[in-house]
C-alpha cells in the first residue's frame, strides 16, 4: 500500500511540467517510491490526476520488471535487491565470476541508458529513466548524462532520487526540478507502520529509532532484528557486551553507534535526545569524549564495506564504544 504522503507528493509532480525531476532528502522518507510513482503516472495508459491505474498492461510491465520504456540505473548490487533484471552482459560476467555486482552506477549502463532515450517508445506512452540512488554515480557516469538530461531526444522524462543531494555534480542537480522530501507527521507514519504489521509499541519504537522516517523503521523491522531490544542497546555497549549485537550487520551497528553517539553529544550539552529515551541512556561522558568517538566512527562509516572478519570488527566497535561511555 502507498504511504498517503507518497500519494501527496505524486499528485503535486504530476500538476507541474518537466523533463528531469531530482527528489532528496534524507533516507527513509521514500525517494524510490516517489520515483516509481512518478514513472508508472508517465508511463501509464490510463493515468489520472492521482497517478497510475495499476491495472493496465504499462503498470503490469513495470510490476514485473518488464516494462520497454522504462530504464533503471542503480548500483548491480541495488537492483538485485529491488529485483531489477540486470543487462545480459553484466550478469553473464557475474554469474562466470569474472567481477562482483558493482556498488556504484557504472559508465557503462549510463551508456546503455542514453541508446535507450534515443530509440523510438515502444508502447508510444513516451520513455522514463530512473536513477537511484543519484550519487551512487561516479563523476564519469554522471557527465555522461549531461547532455542528454539538458535535451532529452523525443519524450524522454527523467527521475533522479538521492539521499545525499550534496554529492551529485551541481551540474546535474542545475539541469533538474529540485523536489524535497516531506517528512510526514507522526501519527501518519506510525499508521502505515501498523498497516504494515508492525503492532503499535514496536512502531513507535521503531519510530523513535529511526528519527521519524517510516522507511527506514519498515527496513528495521525487516532486518530480523527485535525492536525491542532498541532500548536496551546503549546500556549493552556500556558494559562491552558484544553478544547483544553477535546478529547485527556492520553497517547496522554503525548506524546505531552513531545515534547513540548523538545522544549522548545532546544530552551532555543539555539538549534531548533523539533516538533513545533519556531514562534508557548511561550517563553522559564529556563532549570531548562524544566528539572523538563521533570522529572515530565516521571513519568506520567509510571503510565498512571492507572485508573485514564481522566478529572481530563488531569486538572493536563495542569496545570503542565501551571507552567512550565511559
Amino acid at each position: 500500500m502507498t504511504a498517503p504522503w507518497i500519494e501527496q507528493q505524486t499528485q503535486a509532480l504530476l500538476a507541474q511540467r518537466g523533463h528531469a525531476w531530482l527528489l532528496m532528502g534524507p533516507s527513509g522518507l521514500g525517494q524510490y517510491s516517489l520515483a516509481m510513482a512518478l514513472v508508472r503516472a508517465w508511463l501509464c495508459e490510463q493515468p489520472d490526476s492521482h497517478g497510475a491505474c495499476g491495472t493496465c498492461g504499462s503498470c503490469h510491465a513495470i510490476d514485473v520488471r518488464t516494462h520497454a520504456d522504462l530504464c533503471v540505473l542503480m548500483p548491480e548490487t541495488k537492483m538485485l535487491e529491488l529485483g531489477w533484471p540486470l543487462s545480459e552482459k553484466a550478469q553473464t560476467d557475474i554469474d562466470d565470476k569474472k567481477r562482483k555486482p558493482s556498488k556504484e552506477i557504472r559508465v557503462d549502463a549510463m551508456r546503455d541508458a542514453i541508446e535507450f532515450t534515443q530509440r523510438t517508445s515502444a508502447r508510444g506512452r513516451g520513455k522514463a529513466v530512473l536513477i537511484f540512488p543519484a550519487e551512487d554515480m561516479n563523476g564519469i557516469t554522471a557527465n555522461a548524462l549531461l547532455k542528454t538530461l539538458e535535451e532529452p531526444p523525443g519524450a524522454v522524462k527523467f527521475v533522479l532520487a538521492t539521499e545525499s543531494a550534496h554529492q551529485l555534480l551541481p551540474t546535474i542537480r542545475s539541469r533538474c526540478l529540485t523536489h524535497t522530501m516531506v517528512w510526514p507527521d507522526v501519527s501518519h507514519s506510525e499508521q502505515w507502520l501498523i498497516d504494515q504489521g508492525l503492532s503499535v509499541p514496536h512502531a513507535q519504537q521503531l519510530l523513535k529509532a529511526t528519527g521519524g522516517r517510516p522507511q527506514d523503521a519498515l527496513e528495521f523491522a525487516q532486518s530480523g532484528r527485535d525492536p525491542s531490544v532498541w532500548a536496551a542497546f546503549p546500556k549493552a555497549m556500556s558494559k562491552g557486551d558484544t553478544a547483544f549485537v553477535r546478529e547485527w550487520t556492520g553497517p547496522e551497528l554503525i548506524d546505531a553507534l552513531h545515534k547513540l553517539c548523538h545522544d549522548m553529544m545532546a544530552v551532555s550539552v543539555g539538549s534531548e535526545p533523539r533516538f533513545f529515551l533519556a531514562a534508557d541512556l548511561p550517563k553522559a561522558p564529556t563532549i570531548e569524549k562524544t566528539s572523538f568517538w563521533s570522529q572515530a566512527l565516521s571513519q568506520s562509516r567509510r571503510t565498512m564495506d571492507h572485508p573485514y572478519n564481522a566478529g572481530l570488527m563488531q569486538e572493536a566497535l563495542v569496545s570503542q564504544a565501551q571507552t567512550a561511555l565511559h
